[in-house]
């Protein structure tokens, strides 16, 4: 028995389109690009999706386009991927990191006002940091594990200080509030199509908006700056090349990639619900788990269950936060001893090298987010998951915890 943490489903589909890309000999962003824009756009509901070479490149690219530079704070959540306030370095702004609410592993908007009422003084309409003079511009909100975080409350923040918003979906195909997909709620919105992800083409991202001169932005910087795409360029007069106005970067995405996505979306609605049957499943067979917390839902929210990530509670068990640590990576190894592989959550942030070095943190700064770090258990979940492989699961956990 080998259980991974998750898997791409694919079909002969993909295959053939990639085989259409390689025959025509348009590898690189094009026809297969465009239509896998047009699919996404599609799906989301919002009007313009620009293809880009991973989740990190389009949050980098979504920040430029806000003007975020040299100078400037963004807020961050301390619980995610390093991709997140990386894309942030990239800029030379410099990542605020905040707690999350560890009951969504969200961003707490709560904790952000507290933030912003704590640091800094609001002079001329800008917010300007007490101790290093740099003004807050941005708030870059993640939708972990494919749970929107509370973007309406949060957008209440930015106009109350303001502010602009950056949304990282890397997760979030499918997150919804009130029946309405993230990237729909005046932000921009990026996604990720790595491997983990529920449809993936590889490496991959898209950055969403509805916003039209976001959106040329975006089709400009990704391309180092050009006034024309390749295609476009190709439909037009071919041998003339393009004006370049702007400093941009080779962000694009292949059609070889493009391909594949093309017929992910197409596969995307069944993923997703098999993704949700099987969490059903993990919510009927262990709620009775005691100090085994499993993920929370609020109301009128739609999780897109890129992951099933649990939680390990050291008040309940009357642990430590380091014993309760100690106890959820001896059920992990067990777990793989049995061929059942497991991960964390996602990384604290503020505790890797590079952020705790750079900017004197210590672990406990934002102590929900170490906590999440240190006691969430992320269970396999994937759209050919068998029936027994579900039960084999299950059956291990209980008899294990």
């Amino acid at each position: 028995m080998k259980i991974p943490i998750t898997k791409p489903y694919f079909t002969d589909d993909e295959y053939n389109e990639i085989k259409s890309s390689m025959d025509s000999g348009w590898l690189v962003q094009g026809p297969k690009v465009k239509k896998f824009e047009e699919l996404f756009s599609e799906y989301t509901g919002v009007k313009y999706a620009k293809a880009t070479s991973s989740c990190t490149t389009a949050l980098h690219l979504g920040l430029v386009t806000l003007g975020v530079n040299e100078g400037q704070d963004v807020i961050v959540p301390s619980f995610t991927y390093i991709a997140t306030p990386n894309s942030v370095e990239y800029t030379k702004a410099t990542p605020v990191f905040c707690d999350i609410d560890l009951d969504t592993y969200n961003l707490d908007p709560k904790k952000v006002e507290k933030l912003i009422e704590n640091n800094y003084t609001f002079e001329n309409n800008t917010l300007v940091n007490k101790k290093t003079g740099n003004k807050l511009t941005t708030i870059l909100t993640v939708h972990q594990f494919g749970l929107a975080s509370d973007i309406i409350e949060l957008n209440k923040i930015a106009a109350k200080y303001n502010l602009k918003i950056l949304e990282d979906g890397a997760c979030a195909v499918g997150a919804k509030i009130n029946n309405t997909h993230v990237g729909n709620f005046g932000n921009m919105c990026a996604f990720s199509f790595h491997p983990r992800k529920s449809i993936t083409t590889g490496e991959g991202g898209m950055i969403i908006t509805n916003n039209v001169k976001e959106a040329e932005m975006i089709e400009a910087l990704r391309s180092h700056g050009a006034t024309l795409s390749d295609l476009q360029r190709h439909l037009k007069k071919g041998y003339l090349l393009p004006e370049f106005n702007l400093l941009g970067y080779n962000y694009r995405m292949t059609d070889i990639q493009g391909a594949i996505g093309i017929h992910q979306m197409k596969k995307l609605d069944s993923i997703l619900n098999k993704k949700k049957e099987i969490a059903n499943i993990y919510f009927n067979e262990l709620k009775d788990l005691d100090g085994f917390v499993l993920p929370v839902v609020p109301e009128n929210y739609e999780h897109g269950w890129q992951s099933f990530v649990c939680r390990i509670d050291n008040d309940i068990l009357n642990l430590t936060i380091e014993e309760a640590n100690e106890k959820r990576n001896k059920l992990m190894e067990e777990l793989e001893n049995l061929g059942i592989t497991t991960r964390q959550g996602t990384h604290a942030s503020h505790t890797l090298g590079y952020y705790k070095n750079k900017y004197n943190l210590e672990d406990y700064d934002y102590i929900n987010s170490y906590k999440a770090d240190k006691l969430t258990i992320t269970l396999p979940m994937y759209y050919e998951m068998s029936e027994y492989e579900i039960d084999y699961v299950i059956k291990n956990i209980k008899r294990l915890w």
